[in-house]
């Protein structure tokens, strides 16, 4: 009992001290088991603390590997995904991975309260933290305001700035936060297995007249970020109730 406990902490301080990275992959099970001079179950047992402790990721046939550190999605302010997790010190990448303008689909007709058959700006994005995809998603901006910034780099600036820039004003948003689980047509992007869980991002951001301006959906990885608000008397309010189908 003894043992383990005290692979687990040497393992835990070589992790924390930077001998082995996030998302480095760890020796070998049996590699470990013979400079421990112990045998593959005491050692598993070490990894099994270790994984409880959030610090390595355990992935069936391919290895154990020391975990990212999390992200954390304060659902509190008001401003995009990326310069919320940029302005907590995380250096995150944006790739554009396509920008269309096309009809919209039912859905975005009815969150943005348009008229069937109309056309909106679809922007397709992927997130990368600590050198892997963490967030993929999905915005769609209503004309005319979507012509107005079609063309900006959005790997370089967000959404919420570039509109900024032109001149439109964000009041508010709403948002739904649901877990779930990965799909096939998303899991190609994330790099990770259908059925992985995932939290999902429903937001609608609206301008100071009260216009849905965009509709926006936000797959994140489960293993990559949690969730984190802040309370205060004048602060962030939450309602509680049962998933809406």
């Amino acid at each position: 009992m003894t043992r383990y406990r005290g692979i687990a902490a040497d393992l835990a301080a070589k992790i924390r001290a930077g001998d082995y990275a996030p998302g480095e992959a760890l020796p070998a099970q049996r590699d470990l088991s013979a400079s421990y001079g112990v045998t593959l179950m005491t050692l598993r047992q070490a990894l099994r603390q270790l994984s409880d402790d959030g610090l390595i990721v355990q992935q069936p046939g391919r290895g154990t590997f020391v975990a990212p550190p999390h992200l954390a999605y304060r659902s509190g302010a008001l401003q995009s995904l990326a310069d919320d997790l940029r302005k907590q010190g995380h250096d995150v990448r944006t790739t554009v991975l396509a920008r269309t303008v096309r009809r919209a689909p039912a859905t975005i007709v009815t969150q943005l309260r348009i008229r069937p058959g109309d056309a909106a700006l679809r922007l397709e994005r992927l997130r990368e933290f600590a050198g892997r995809p963490a967030v993929h998603q999905v915005s769609w901006i209503r004309q005319p305001h979507a012509d107005r910034i079609r063309d900006r780099d959005f790997g370089a600036v967000s959404l919420y700035g570039a509109l900024a820039d032109a001149g439109v004003v964000v009041a508010r948003a709403t948002e739904t936060i649901r877990p779930g689980v990965l799909t096939q047509a998303t899991a190609r992007h994330l790099q990770e297995p259908p059925g992985a869980p995932v939290l999902t991002s429903d937001r609608v951001t609206y301008t100071l007249d009260g216009t849905a301006l965009v509709a926006d959906r936000a797959t994140i990885l489960g293993s990559m970020m949690e969730i984190r608000t802040e309370r205060a008397a004048t602060g962030l309010t939450l309602n509680w109730g049962a998933p809406r189908s």
